[in-house]
C-alpha cells in the first residue's frame, strides 16, 4: 500500500488482475478459471507464476480476493446481464453451448465455482439465479434444435 491506501501496482492482485483476469472477457469465465486454480483439497489456491512472485501465501491471498471480488461482480449483474455474459463464455467454449449446459446440469458443476467465503444469502441468490439461466439456456437449445419427425 502507498501512503494513500492504495494497492501498489506490483502487488499480487494487480499483477494477477493486469496480466490475466482482464485477458477473459466474461465474469463467468473468471469465476471458472479461479476456481480451477483452488485445490479441492485444502482450498488454498495455487499458481505457479504468482507464488515464484510473491510467495504461495501471497498468491493465495490474490487469488482469493479476487475469487470474491468476481463472485461480487457476478451477483451485482440482472439476469440479463449474466445471461449475456454467460452467453459469451459460452460461445468461446470448443465443447458447443448445448453440451456445456447439459453436462454442468448433470454434474452441477457450476455450484463449485463460488468462493467458500460466499455463504447464506449469497449463495442461496447465486444458486437460484443459475438454475434459472441454465433452465433458460436450456429451453433455448432445444427451441434451437432441428425438430426430428417420425
Amino acid at each position: 500500500m502507498n501512503e494513500n491506501g492504495a494497492a501498489l501496482d506490483n502487488d499480487a492482485g494487480s499483477v494477477l488482475w493486469r496480466r490475466t483476469l482482464t485477458q477473459i472477457p466474461s465474469i463467468f469465465g473468471r469465476l471458472v478459471w479461479i476456481a480451477s486454480l483452488r485445490n479441492p483439497n485444502t482450498g488454498i489456491y495455487e499458481h505457479h507464476g504468482l507464488a515464484v512472485l510473491f510467495g504461495r501465501d501471497g498468491a493465495n491471498k490474490a487469488l482469493r480476493l479476487s475469487h470474491l471480488a468476481c463472485c461480487r461482480d457476478w451477483l451485482r449483474s440482472s439476469l440479463e446481464e449474466q445471461m449475456a455474459d454467460l452467453r459469451e463464455y459460452l460461445a468461446a467454449q470448443t465443447e458447443g453451448a448445448e453440451r456445456v449446459v447439459a453436462n454442468w446440469q448433470d454434474l452441477g458443476f457450476w455450484r463449485t465455482i463460488l468462493p467458500a467465503s460466499i455463504r447464506g444469502a449469497e449463495r442461496a441468490h447465486y444458486l437460484a439465479e443459475m438454475e434459472v439461466l441454465l433452465s433458460l439456456l436450456r429451453n433455448e437449445a432445444c427451441a434451437g434444435a432441428p425438430r426430428q419427425t417420425e
